[in-house]
């Protein structure tokens, strides 16, 4: 599998100017790759085919535009290279009902990065301190520079280093990604699967988990932040715009943002490691978060939570670990009852499963994790008894872990067995 670590780089200001000088000078180039795409007619050829001929034309172009030789040549490929990317990105969202259009030119605000494929870079993680290494850029504004790395972690197991992509955040921070490709471990076969090392998730944005196993996992409190970016924002609403002090306010906005994203990626993470480590098979709804923003009823809370960017980090982790991730259906599970499958309507704040049928008494999120993880099972093909999850757990208050819990990789909490839950013999 492809994997792409991020690290921080810590250039002197002389290096910023001359990382800023070639993302800009890439930025051109970009531009100008797409106005000559767009004059090639689409029966011309394939995509591919058009963007190649494109990106043939660069050596040509280097005798007028001088600046072009102070670049590493494969750092200006991958740049109209992007143009085939970004088309095919662009269909993927008109498949899924998107509304599209075409590509525009990129402003020095909205290009921020740069790619050296396979060659123009090297990485030393044995010069300098501990917890640094040293990585080296061929032909940034036309010299090499050694750039300090924050090396905060090792690499995993590879061969080679694919992409090196260099990043200008909107805090003025720079970062690089190191492309490379891993052994992926082989996830266990279905049949083989024991039923008690699978977990059904629900989420919800009360408790942003509740697993079927009786843990409920609080939403990550960001209220303070959130305080600060409000200020922030009042302060920066008063600079006259692109003053020096509206860029500085603006520079404090955006690191404001990063550090709400950080903590909310950081934690999301943390958990996909924990659940994938922890079991063999995980199971979570299907949202079509996209509809449910469409809504007018508590979007802001139901955008924050951030199930889709959760899900999909979920199944990152469950490839790296060797982990089933399924995705089931996701209507009914909260109506529908763990215990005999009749469904029964509960306004949101009704926050306890009573079934009228057969009096099965639970919390509404552990009853819809029961219903997820009887949905994973025959999805995955995960073999089990007729008997329903809840037949296997008694209804009494669930253990809830708190947000700020979740402080390490792996955290214990969501791997010690939850003393809510016990086997009836």
């Amino acid at each position: 599998m492809k994997y792409s670590p991020r690290y921080r780089l810590l250039p002197t200001t002389d290096q910023r100017e001359s990382l800023d000088w070639t993302r800009d000078i890439v930025r051109q180039t970009y531009n100008h790759a797409l106005h000559e795409f767009n004059k090639i007619p689409e029966d011309a050829g394939t995509l591919r085919q058009r963007v190649w001929q494109v990106r043939d034309q660069l050596p040509a172009l280097k005798d007028w535009w001088t600046s072009l030789k102070q670049v590493w040549s494969t750092v200006l490929q991958k740049a109209v290279e992007r143009i085939r990317d970004n088309i095919q990105n662009l269909g993927k969202l008109k498949a899924k009902g998107y509304n599209v259009g075409s590509l525009n030119w990129k402003a020095p605000r909205e290009f921020r990065s740069f790619t050296y494929r396979q060659s123009g870079f090297e990485l030393d993680k044995k010069s300098g301190p501990k917890d640094r290494a040293i990585l080296q850029l061929k032909k940034v504004h036309g010299e090499t520079i050694d750039i300090p790395v924050r090396f905060h972690r090792d690499l995993p197991d590879h061969d080679t280093i694919k992409e090196v992509t260099v990043k200008k955040e909107p805090t003025g921070a720079w970062y690089a990604s190191f492309c490379i490709k891993t052994d992926t471990p082989d996830k266990p076969d279905p049949e083989n699967i024991d039923p008690d090392d699978t977990v059904g998730l629900d989420l919800g944005i009360v408790n942003f988990i509740h697993d079927s196993d009786g843990r409920s996992v609080n939403r990550l409190d960001l209220s303070d932040e959130r305080e600060c970016l409000e200020r922030e924002q009042r302060s920066l609403s008063r600079k006259e715009y692109k003053s020096n002090n509206w860029e500085k306010q603006r520079q404090r906005v955006a690191e404001v943002h990063a550090d709400m994203s950080n903590k909310k990626r950081d934690y999301k993470h943390k958990l996909a490691h924990a659940y994938t480590t922890a079991y063999d098979a995980v199971f979570v709804e299907d949202l079509n978060v996209k509809r449910m923003l469409e809504s007018r009823q508590n979007v802001r809370n139901k955008a924050e939570v951030g199930w889709r960017d959760f899900i999909t980090i979920l199944k990152h982790h469950g490839r790296k670990h060797g982990c089933h991730v399924v995705e089931v259906e996701a209507r009914g599970t909260t109506k529908e009852c763990a215990e005999c499958g009749v469904e029964t309507a509960k306004p949101l704040w009704v926050r306890e499963h009573s079934c009228p049928a057969c009096g099965f008494e639970i919390d509404r999120d552990w009853n819809a994790a029961f219903n997820v993880q009887q949905r994973g099972w025959n999805k995955l093909g995960v073999v089990h008894s007729e008997a329903t999850p809840a037949e296997t757990a008694t209804a009494v208050d669930a253990l809830e872990v708190s947000a700020s819990r979740v402080v390490e990789t792996g955290s214990p909490c969501l791997k010690e067995s939850p003393k809510a839950t016990s086997r009836q013999g």
